[in-house]
């Protein structure tokens, strides 16, 4: 068996075997096969695709190139969550919280931004202490008493992806289904939870630009899931606009700790957090617990009858608005940041900055503040391109291009005014922050091009679509 026999398989449109493809993972990690020859072969898959048995014995043999972490001690159902990447999606540290406060154990491995979409790592980091280089031991111990740990990949847990995750993004092969659910997958099935929800996004802020791709994507993801024993569910939700009001890492931070506290809520955001915790509820034993109850409380109810179902469904949406309405989960998002080494009188401070004024600025201390206005007559606001908001956050220094590359914690959006809003002359949309007034002034033209807006007069409000496009 050689590398460039199955590099001549592939480009054929051939299906490779399991040995196959265990061969040049591990030929890749042990120097046998060359950056090179892994890059044509990655080249191959993205244009001959591959089968989901391919898929699976892909995601498989870059799952055990490394440590596979055990959570039976946990002596529960953990679950995970994990987004394909969006623009001011800030929703780990938002469920994480909500679903260890409703004593759902809930073990999360994150990455860093590249690009447009940003890292809950990052936006962690912007807290004072908080480590999340933490050890598998410390990592188990934590889930079992705080109920919530989230870290960076390590290097003992698929090595494989990262390799492969490398080789991809400088050589033009990251936009692959089997590839994208195979780097998805195999660091969540090696990160050990039992069971977990996928948030496939779908829009031209996301890596799924139509929802057949999205559907597509979270299938393959799906069988990969049930093929290693894993509950799994796939919410896809819209990334056509940006989700919340904040884009960047410490701004994302600050509507979290917010949104916990009940200070700030966007409705869209509202919206995705309840169906998100809905289903990692459903995964969880807590959620047994609970349809035993019903029925025992409903010895005359059909367990066939779906209208059942739907008002268990419901309980649960009960218990995500009821716990929302206490401090449990602000109070569990600080326990969980202490335990991971931060300061937590530093999050409390950031409920008291008013993302609408000039705190921020001056919280930073270090921060130069440009505020966009309308036109010169009301007007509505139609659309906020998701994907040029991303680009706009880049500018500003809160991504990165490269992996290497330093990121400005503080830099960023604040949405103000939101898709279907009506704007007056000088109301402010938007505020960005950066410590560099050139990057300032090249993205407040680039935000210019991403706010699209109709006179009122003309406007005609189009039907209301949900952020929750399917479930899977």
């Amino acid at each position: 068996m050689n590398i460039i026999d199955i590099i001549e398989k592939k480009k054929k449109g051939e299906e490779l075997t399991k040995e196959e493809i265990y061969f040049s993972i591990e030929g890749i990690l042990n120097g046998r096969v060359a950056d090179y020859q892994m890059s044509a072969l990655l080249m191959a898959i993205c244009l001959k695709g591959m089968t989901i048995q391919e898929t699976t014995d892909l995601t498989l043999a870059m799952k055990y190139s490394g440590d596979v972490i055990n959570l039976s001690e946990i002596g529960k159902t953990v679950v995970d969550k994990h987004s394909t990447g969006g623009i001011g999606d800030k929703t780990t540290l938002i469920v994480g919280p909500i679903m260890a406060a409703l004593n759902v154990p809930i073990a999360k491995m994150s990455g860093r931004g590249l690009g447009i979409t940003g890292g809950t790592i990052d936006k962690l980091d912007s807290i004072p202490g908080f480590s999340s280089e933490v050890s598998d031991e410390k990592f188990i111990e934590l889930v079992k008493t705080v109920g919530l740990s989230d870290i960076a990949q390590t290097k003992s847990l698929a090595p494989a992806d990262k390799k492969l995750y490398a080789l991809r993004d400088v050589t033009g092969t990251v936009d692959s289904i089997p590839l994208i659910a195979s780097s998805i997958m195999s660091k969540k099935l090696a990160s050990g939870a039992e069971a977990i929800v996928l948030d496939v996004k779908c829009g031209t802020g996301a890596f799924m630009r139509d929802l057949d791709s999205a559907r597509e994507l979270a299938d393959t993801m799906i069988k990969i899931a049930e093929l290693d024993d894993r509950d799994c569910t796939a919410v896809i939700s819209d990334m056509n606009q940006p989700l919340g009001y904040t884009v960047g890492n410490l701004l994302e931070v600050i509507e979290a700790a917010q949104f916990l506290t009940g200070k700030v809520r966007n409705p869209r955001l509202y919206e995705l957090i309840r169906e998100l915790c809905k289903n990692m509820y459903i995964l969880s034993d807590e959620y047994m617990n609970l349809s035993l109850d019903y029925y025992d409380k409903n010895t005359d109810l059909d367990k066939d009858d779906p209208r059942n179902l739907t008002n268990i469904h419901n309980l649960v949406y009960e218990k995500i608005d009821e716990i929302l309405k206490t401090n449990a989960p602000y109070e569990k998002f600080k326990d969980f940041i202490s335990a991971q080494g931060g300061d937590a009188s530093f999050v409390d401070k950031l409920l008291d900055i008013d993302l609408n004024g000039k705190d921020f600025a001056e919280f930073t201390n270090e921060g130069y503040k440009q505020i966009l206005y309308t036109g010169d007559k009301p007007a509505v606001i139609t659309k906020i391109d998701a994907e040029q908001i991303g680009r706009v956050s880049l500018e500003l220094g809160a991504g990165r291009i490269k992996k290497e590359d330093e990121i400005d914690l503080f830099a960023g959006v604040v949405i103000h005014k939101v898709v279907g809003d009506t704007v007056s002359k000088n109301d402010a949309i938007m505020t960005i922050y950066s410590k560099d007034k050139f990057n300032i002034k090249d993205a407040t033209e680039m935000l210019e091009d991403a706010i699209i807006y109709s006179d009122v007069e003309s406007y005609v409000p189009e039907a209301a679509r949900g952020i929750v496009l399917d479930v899977i």
